[in-house]
């Protein structure tokens, strides 16, 4: 049996490394190559190593041309990469930050009508975000918002709140009251006792729910793409853009911008493996 799971997990693992693969291969490709029905991958095992350079010649030029501006813009990839970085953890922290405070509320106090608001809370993700790209555009004109990282934060904190407070709820109901009965008779106040016993014991939660956050934001284009057209435009933005290029479609720069662009996601979602596995157990099994 041992033997059978590794190695369906060794075939797994590979089956899902390829497009990652791929798009290595890619971004090392020139444009022609690239886009070759010829596939050029794995050399032949008859050919000299020199012969197979040649007709394969490895490149960088996907990535030097991100520090380029492409035709109609002002900014590199790298401007676009840094909004999407700000954009993407100020709103991951702060849905993160109101969710688990909404959800501590509803969980330890009577709140009047707590099952009806919890479900208006997550009926506002039954709609989707496109029905209301038009009048969310009209207020942003009005308020001046449109063009500004702290217009897409709002918009992205609000649309993850929901999905924070209906995950975050369900790990701080699985935190024993026993806790905060003990500090509260010590003297302790509420705001105490929520920072000092039930933050560092929904950390496992807090990190689910920002990888969830996190992703959400990170790759959302329709309002990136209506509500900024200058300053704050993201990169899934940047990478629509490219379409236009009157040479065609840049593969190997759109490859080379990808493995920059998930790289953040696949480093943050590492760090907190061990939380993501915790957290797919939580509450299963009780102490």
């Amino acid at each position: 049996m041992s033997v059978l799971r590794w190695t369906f997990l060794t075939g797994y693992f590979l089956l899902a490394l390829l497009p990652l693969t791929w798009l290595v291969l890619t971004s090392l490709k020139t444009r022609g190559d690239a886009i070759s029905t010829a596939p050029k991958v794995v050399p032949s095992v008859t050919t000299p190593l020199e012969v197979y350079t040649a007709r394969f010649p490895m490149t960088v030029e996907g990535y030097r041309r991100l520090t380029e501006p492409h035709v109609g813009t002002t900014q590199s990839f790298f401007s676009y990469l840094l909004n999407s970085s700000i954009i993407g953890m100020v709103s991951t922290i702060a849905a993160v930050a109101l969710g688990t405070a909404c959800a501590y509320g509803f969980s330890r106090f009577r709140v009047a009508g707590a099952r009806d608001w919890l479900f208006f809370i997550l009926s506002t993700r039954f709609l989707p975000p496109l029905a209301v790209v038009v009048p969310v555009l009209m207020m942003y004109r009005e308020f001046d918002l449109q063009n500004t990282h702290l217009g897409l934060i709002l918009l992205y904190t609000s649309f993850n709140l929901s999905l924070a407070v209906w995950l975050m709820k369900g790990f701080i109901d699985e935190i024993p009251r026993a806790y905060e009965e003990a500090a509260l008779v010590d003297g302790y106040s509420h705001l105490h006792v929520f920072w000092s016993i039930i933050m560092p014991r929904a950390r496992t939660g807090m990190a689910v729910t920002g990888v969830f956050c996190l992703i959400a934001a990170w790759n959302e284009y329709a309002f990136a793409l209506t509500l900024n057209n200058a300053r704050a435009v993201t990169v899934p933005v940047y990478f629509a853009g490219l379409q236009g290029n009157i040479q065609g479609i840049p593969w190997p720069q759109i490859a080379a911008g990808v493995i920059l662009y998930v790289t953040p996601i696949v480093v943050f979602t590492f760090l907190v493996r061990k939380h993501l596995l915790r957290g797919v157990t939580f509450g299963t099994i009780k102490q």
